[in-house]
Order: structure tokens, then C-alpha cells, then sequence
């Protein structure tokens, strides 16, 4: 295999943007050949250099392509990821990974059968916030970690019209953040995982997970991450990385 990976992305809206497209233009040994966008004009603004095609078959048709980053709407995650393992390609999918359970099992799979790689970005694994819990825990500071509490908080006068938050397979809060919450839960090993959401002026979604007894209540807090060892220690803490991201300060961050 080349020492560069040759790497397409479909799809070029928030996510696409934001977060996938700076990481591979900063990661040494992946190069951007290709997007799969209707609006060539969006992309080229930011990846001059990158060869752009509404056509997702003829991306998956150039044997330059070697590896298939998906960021589209979460209801074409399963059958995008199967065309690109039809084509020989390596895949990455956003989270979440595929709508359904079913979904995932064929992915994975046909991934098998294809001898290809396969993986799901979690980005959220590397956020400032999370590794500074994990190096805490590690280090034994807080003792045995008896509860972990991770939040997503929103504040948002009117909700807005784009596919995540309209009714249908694979939105809503539950396929947005959730994901995120219930990977960094699942880090940790915790035996048991509570989940709550709360609408209204606050969108939020939070994690409780518990050693041993309980499911707790859900309140909308400021804090990212708390966590309570049987030190009697207590870990409070928040992240900013989107105002990093924000600021343009994409290949810092990674």
C-alpha cells in the first residue's frame, strides 16, 4: 500500500466540513483526492485542489480512491459503506455507524468478506476533555470511579430545519450525540448505562453510568464530564473545542 492514502470523502455538509475534511488535509499521509458534493463551488473554496463529483459512483469508480470517509445523512450510512466495499475500498463512517443494528451486522460483515478495513469515526475519543478523565483514572487519582456523567447541552430558541432534527429514520438527538455520550460510557468498561433526554429551551442529552446501583436523574448542566471515584474525588470537567473549531483552528486540534 502507498506510503499516502488516497482518500475520498462523500458528502460536504456541517460534518464534512467542519471536522473530516480539515483532518485529512492535516493528517500526514492522507490526501483529499476526492469529494463526492453537489456544490463544487463550497468545496473548491476550501480544497482547491480536491476533484469533486456529485456521483458517488464515479468516485468509487477511480482506482486512485483508496480509502472512503461517509458524512451524509445517517440513513444512507449502510448502503454507501456496501457500494464502497463493492468497489474495494477501505471505509470510515461517521457515527452514528448505521441506523440499525441489522444494518451494522451486514456492514461489518461484508467488510470481512471484502478484506477491507472498516471503522467508525469517533472523534469525540480525543477530545482535551475525555483524555484528561482517562490519564485521571489511569493515574488512580480518583480511586475506583463508582459514577460517570457525560452531557451535550443546547440552548436554541427555535430548532432548526435540516435533516437532523426532522422526523425520520437516523435523526434526532438520539443519532446525534448519543452516540458520542454512550461511546466514551462504553470506554470505561461501566456496567451498567442509563440515558436521559430532556426537550424544551434546552436540547440535551446525557450519559449516567453506574458500577453498581442506580439510575439517576438528568438536569442540564454546564459542565461536560463529572465523575465521582470512591476517593470521596471528583472530576469536574468542560470542553471548548468548538470554539477552536469555530476560530478555524482546525489541525491544532488533531
Amino acid at each position: 500500500m502507498p506510503e499516502t492514502l488516497q482518500v475520498a470523502l462523500v458528502g460536504y455538509g456541517f460534518v464534512g466540513k467542519l471536522f473530516h475534511a480539515p483532518l485529512i488535509s492535516a493528517v500526514h499521509g492522507l490526501t483529499l483526492h476526492s469529494v463526492v458534493s453537489s456544490n463544487a463551488v463550497a468545496v473548491h473554496a476550501d480544497h482547491p485542489e480536491a476533484r469533486v463529483s456529485p456521483d458517488l459512483g464515479v468516485v468509487l469508480a477511480d482506482p486512485a480512491v483508496q480509502l472512503i470517509v461517509i458524512a451524509t445523512p445517517n440513513v444512507l450510512h449502510a448502503s454507501q459503506a456496501h457500494a464502497a466495499l463493492d468497489a474495494g475500498k477501505h471505509v470510515i463512517v461517521d457515527k452514528p455507524f448505521t441506523v440499525t443494528v441489522a444494518e451494522a451486522d451486514a456492514v461489518i460483515e461484508h467488510a470481512a468478506r471484502a478484506g477491507r478495513v472498516l471503522s467508525v469515526f469517533h472523534n469525540r475519543r480525543y477530545d482535551s476533555d475525555f483524555l484528561t478523565l482517562q490519564q485521571l483514572i489511569a493515574s488512580g487519582a480518583l480511586g475506583e470511579v463508582t459514577q460517570f456523567e457525560s452531557h451535550f447541552d443546547r440552548f436554541r430558541l427555535e430548532v432548526r430545519d435540516r435533516w437532523r432534527e426532522r422526523s425520520g429514520p437516523g435523526a434526532g438527538l438520539w443519532y446525534d450525540l448519543a452516540p458520542h455520550l454512550l461511546d466514551q460510557a462504553l470506554q470505561f468498561d461501566m456496567q451498567r448505562v442509563g440515558a436521559g433526554l430532556r426537550f424544551g429551551g434546552f436540547a440535551a442529552c446525557a450519559v449516567q453510568a453506574l458500577r453498581s446501583v442506580g439510575v439517576g436523574s438528568f438536569q442540564a448542566h454546564r459542565r461536560r464530564l463529572a465523575v465521582v471515584g470512591d476517593q470521596r474525588l471528583r472530576a469536574l470537567l468542560v470542553a471548548q473545542v468548538f470554539d477552536f473549531l469555530r476560530a478555524g483552528q482546525h489541525a491544532g486540534l488533531f
